[in-house]
């Protein structure tokens, strides 16, 4: 079973402002470890209050939000950023 990794138009600005090495570094963990991942739940953790219902991937000091679409084995990447601030709205 594979997962399709998609991006919100947000979350696709969100990394377009790093530099290339995190770019790369972000995009190798998605589509080496989470699309090929039986369970992409596995790898991540689930968030709480404001964020209930998505997922939280670390990737160094960035964490990537993501939305689990299982009808459609996807997962969509909603927002991407730093850890201190990746989280306020």
């Amino acid at each position: 079973m594979r997962w399709t990794i998609e991006f919100d138009r947000r979350a696709l600005r969100d990394l377009q402002q790093f530099d290339r090495g995190v770019q790369r570094r972000i995009m190798d963990y998605l589509t080496q470890r989470v699309a090929s991942a039986a369970s992409p739940r596995t790898l991540g953790e689930a968030l709480t209050s404001t964020f209930a219902g998505l997922w939280r991937y670390r990737v160094g000091d960035y964490r990537v939000i993501c939305r689990i679409e299982d009808a459609r084995l996807v997962v969509l990447v909603v927002r991407i950023g730093h850890r201190r601030d990746v989280y306020d709205r």
